[in-house]
């Protein structure tokens, strides 16, 4: 009989431990053996993005969706790629995965809503693209 895994549906899958967050992505950090002795001293859910981190583009993103949402109606919505424009000018496009990692680390710190057709979405799954607004 094969080996069954456990799934995060299963009641106990997370065995007490918090949920985290990275760092550096906002996507969740799925629990390894490896980290069992530290596991309160993870911050990241890769190599890559601990070798990222967090930079000050990064951070003038995060700020400028702050500043983008407050322009706009208190229900309005923005796409990643509005912030992506406002700090890279003509070479936004490069910004749109960073505009989705502020996106989601601001979502962990409990700043923003991820939506996909107007419903929130888990930031750590979604795929496609995304809109951001305030929490409600």
């Amino acid at each position: 009989m094969a080996h069954r895994q456990r799934t995060p549906t299963d009641p106990d899958a997370t065995g007490g431990r918090a949920v985290k967050t990275c760092s550096s992505c906002g996507r969740r950090i799925e629990w390894r053996a490896k980290w069992a002795n530290n596991w309160d001293s993870v911050k990241y859910c890769s190599a890559a993005c601990r070798a990222h981190g967090v930079s000050a583009t990064d951070l003038r993103l995060e700020e400028t969706i702050v500043t983008l949402l407050s322009a706009r109606a208190t229900d309005a919505t923005i796409c990643p790629s509005d912030a992506a424009k406002e700090v890279g000018g003509e070479g936004w496009r490069e910004l749109m995965e960073p505009a989705r990692r502020a996106a989601r680390r601001m979502v962990a710190r409990g700043e923003l809503q991820i939506t996909q057709g107007g419903a929130v979405v888990d930031p750590s799954t979604a795929k496609g693209p995304i809109r951001l607004r305030r929490v409600r």
